[in-house]
Formats: C-alpha cells, structure tokens, sequence
C-alpha cells in the first residue's frame, strides 16, 4: 500500500525505520529531562546521545522470542549504548513512548494532508472562477430542476472543503497530544517535567489526564475527519461520474494519450479514477468507525485498540492523502463542455422555466393551487406527448389572458435566475472583475 499508493514523504512516515527513530528520539529527549532535574549524570547522558542506536532486523529476532516490540527495541539499544543505557526509559511505560510517537506521526501526517487539501482547494478555486457564468441545468432527484451555472456547482465544492481544511486543523490539534506519565498516568516514578520537556520538544501538548494511554477520543476525531472529507471527495467524484454519463456528457475526467477504456470495447472513456476515489472513500470510513470503537477500553487501559491502529491509523493517513492527490489531478485536467450544458439545458423545450411560470400567473393574480394545476397540465403534456413547453405555454388561451407575449418570452430566458450569482461569489471574495471575459 504505502509504496505504491503514496508520495514518499508520506512512506517515510509511516515506514518502520521512522517509527523506531521516533522512539529513540522520545527516549533520548526523556534522558535529557532528567539530566535537567539532575538524575542523570553530564556524563551519562553525553555517552547515551554518542551511542545510542538500534537494529531493525535485531529488533525483530528478539521480538519473535519475547512478543513484545518495546522491550526488543530496549534491548537493541541497549547493545549499542553499553552500562549507561540503564537511565533510558527510566520511570517510562511502553505506552509513553509508543502513543507519543503516534501522535508525532499522525500531526506530521495531518499536516501533509492539510498541504495537499490547500492545493486541491486553490485548484477548485481557479476551476470555480473559470466556469462562472456558463449555465447549465440543475439536478434534484437526477431530474432537471432549474438553470444553475457550473461555477456554481464547483462553488460549493469549493466551500465544502474549506469546511474540512477547518476540520482537519482541529483534528491536527486534537491528535497532537502526547504522554509520559507512567504506568497509569499518575507519574509514580516520573516527574511532570520530563512530560513537558519531551512534549515541548516534539511540538505536542501533554494529554491534560492520561491513564496508560493517550485518550482515544482524540484518534476517533481524527480519523472522522479524514472520513469526512474522503465522503466530500466522494461526492464530487461521484457527480463527475453522473455528468461523464453518455447521455449527460457535460464533463469527463482526464483520458490519457495511449490509456484504454476497455478490453471489449474501444470506444469506452471510463470515469475510473473517480470510481477510484468513491471507493476509497468507503475504507474511510470503516476505519472511522473503528476510531470510535477504540475510545471504550477496559479500566486504565487494554490492548484491543493497538492491532486495530496499525492498521486503521496508517491506512487512513495514507488513502486520504492518495484521494487528495489523485483528485486534484482529476480537477486540473476536467474536460468541460459549455455546449452540451447548453443543449441539455434547452432540451425539454423549457420545462425547467415552470417555476417561474408558476410564481408570475400567482403575481398576476391567480390563485397558486389554480396556477399549479394549469403549469403542471401543460408541462406534463410537453413530456409525455414529447412537445415544446414553451409552445404550448405561448398557445394556451389561460395563460395569454394573464401575461402579455413580451413578459411571457423573457419568462424563459436562464439569465434572471443567475442574476444573483456574483453576489454568491462575493461570499467568497470573488469581484466579477477577477472573472475571465470568456466566463462572463
């Protein structure tokens, strides 16, 4: 998974190798705390920064014997630093270091992610500015609605994933906490400040009341977020697919020179990798869900949420990251197509106007559920009989009598229900003025 599906940077992460250097580092900045309260000698602590060291492949032949991954990794240490090695992970539970080296992984992890949803936002942005102004039709139920424009659509994208840059921040900060606190949190055999100092050092705050673990609320929050977000990524994925839709043809996700649809058929230009990313995104949030099973442990601690993280936590960064990338290449190269909007929004002869149709015979004074029947005979009869709306509207005699033919013409015309639009995108600090002529 993680060397074919993710940037180096976040392999490295979660690679083996980081986690143990993680480690020592947690435990080399412990020695260093207590060197400060003045329980380790200058010495001492000059002779276990120059040596101290591991073996991954030691690690995991002593690890075979004894079953425990913490003792294994002391016990390499131990080789390489000699009789001094006797002050590191004084006080300290295996926990202490392991779920404070989680947490760096996880903030470092979270922040690439965060890196990678910024560029995916500005890329929507540029995307949202382009197609302003260019109408298509609205969708409810899969059924044409009324008029809307396709920078729209990509607006509330736009704004759905600030929401989760919010989101993910706060998930940053919440998982960001690490402990050294003892067996069961009390400090029994530690002082407070080698809590802080080690925390400090790694840019974490310590876990305000710990028992042997770091609470797993904050993991549960962390990973809703990323599920969050995934489902954002999969519900615009999703309506790149419908509008990729032979039928629909409004837009299709990038085809590569040389890349092939289908072994049968040639003809096939297949949205896959935004199928790809509606799948991911359902691993997501499984993996959420085992967050939030992982928050109720026995009394001070058990050890069912460990194996589970190793998994859930790793994958989650690494999905979440691969979606984020992989999406904002689908945007960068969406294939748009004004034309086909404009002959899906003139299809049906104008019965996506009948609201407005609706709204003017009520101004002119009939009655709403009267004018209701009436708009709704006629937009019926347009569908089933496969006629133009707009014609049957300007010949019908009920309709003549209320609205003059001048007033009944600009009726149909998709411009006055996208008069609002730049003041939409002023929500956003978007002037018309940084809107390109074409778009206008």
């Amino acid at each position: 998974m993680i060397d074919r599906y993710t940037k180096p940077e976040m392999a490295e992460i979660w690679s083996e190798e980081n986690r143990f250097k993680i480690w020592l580092k947690i435990e080399l900045l412990a020695c260093e705390a207590w060197n400060r309260i003045g329980d380790i000698p200058d010495k001492s602590l000059q002779t276990i920064k120059e040596k101290a060291g591991f073996d991954i492949q030691e690690i995991k032949k002593s690890e075979e014997t004894n079953q425990h991954e913490m003792i294994a990794f002391l016990e390499s240490v131990q080789k390489k630093v000699g009789p001094e090695s006797r002050y590191i992970h004084f006080g300290l539970t295996s926990s202490d270091v392991m779920d404070t080296a989680l947490a760096v992984q996880l903030k470092e992890s979270g922040e690439l992610i965060l890196k990678e949803l910024s560029q995916l936002t500005k890329t929507v942005k540029e995307k949202t500015i382009q197609y302003q102004g260019i109408p298509c039709v609205a969708r409810t139920h899969g059924i044409h609605a009324e008029p809307t424009t396709f920078g729209l659509k990509l607006l509330v994208w736009l704004a759905e994933l600030e929401r989760s840059q919010a989101r993910i921040e706060q998930g940053i900060h919440e998982i960001a906490a690490g402990k050294i606190s003892g067996a069961v949190g009390t400090y029994a055999n530690l002082h407070p400040d080698v809590e802080t100092y080690v925390c400090k050092s790694l840019g974490l705050t310590p876990e305000p009341a710990a028992t042997q673990i770091v609470q797993r609320d904050r993991h549960a929050y962390f990973l809703s977020s990323l599920a969050l977000l995934g489902s954002s990524l999969e519900k615009m994925g999703m309506e790149i697919r419908n509008l990729q839709r032979t039928e629909i043809g409004e837009v299709e996700e990038p085809f590569g020179k040389g890349q092939k649809g289908s072994s049968a058929m040639p003809h096939k230009k297949n949205p896959v990798l935004s199928e790809r990313i509606c799948g991911l995104a359902r691993l997501l949030r499984g993996y959420a869900l085992t967050g939030y099973e992982n928050v109720a442990l026995w009394h001070e601690r058990d050890i069912s949420h460990s194996s589970v993280e190793r998994v859930s936590l790793t994958d989650s960064c690494i999905l979440i990251h691969y979606m984020l990338v992989m999406f904002s290449k689908i945007i960068q190269g969406l294939r748009v197509y004004p034309e086909r909007m404009k002959e899906n929004l003139e299809r049906n002869g104008g019965i996506i106007y009948s609201g407005r149709l609706l709204l003017k015979l009520i101004e002119q004074g009939m009655l709403r559920q009267d004018a209701y029947e009436l708009v709704q005979s006629l937009a019926l009869k347009a569908i089933e009989e496969k006629k133009s709306f707009q014609e049957l509207v300007q010949g019908s005699q009920a309709i003549k009598e209320k609205i003059n033919s001048s007033d009944l013409g600009e009726i149909f015309n998709p411009k006055w229900f996208l008069r609002y639009e730049g003041n939409i995108y002023e929500r956003f600090g978007l002037k018309t003025d940084q809107i390109p002529a074409a778009a206008n």
